[in-house]
């Protein structure tokens, strides 16, 4: 048996690799690509760099992606949310020109915000798996 003509370099990774690195990165999807190549050049000896990581589970549609931070609701705040949207459903714009509603921006001065990452596939953005709850700190007291 013998190997087909072919251009290009030959690829590194094996199928059961990029299968291994496609499961590593669902299992702990915050790890990054860095960390993912250590993992697998430890497991199969197998050296990639950083980018042939990415590229790879690219390939298999997961991307590094920032996750959705959310407030953590419970019922009674779904209750009050509900009666205040009822209340005001029916207002008119001349109404509404009186309110006016505020958003805290977040702001970096260096070119590192520490964000993290996550691996997720495309429509997968709002699943329990791909968010962080947060809680909300101070100022915000109109938030019910």
């Amino acid at each position: 048996m013998s190997r087909c003509y072919s251009t290009g370099r030959p690829r590194v990774t094996t199928p059961n690799e990029d299968r291994y690195l496609a499961v590593s990165a669902k299992r702990n999807r915050r790890s990054t690509a860095s960390d993912l190549s250590r993992q697998l050049s430890s497991v199969t000896g197998t050296t990639v760099s950083r980018q042939t990581v990415y590229r790879r589970l690219g390939h298999i549609g997961l991307y590094a992606r920032r996750p959705v931070r959310c407030v953590p609701l419970t019922a009674t705040h779904c209750r009050l949310r509900l009666a205040w949207s009822r209340e005001h459903a029916l207002w008119t714009p001349q109404q509404w020109s009186f309110v006016m509603f505020s958003d805290e921006s977040r702001f970096s001065l260096q070119s590192d915000s520490r964000r993290t990452f996550i691996w997720r596939a495309p429509g997968t953005r709002y699943h329990q798996e791909n968010t962080i709850e947060r809680h909300r700190y101070g100022g915000a007291g109109w938030l019910v």
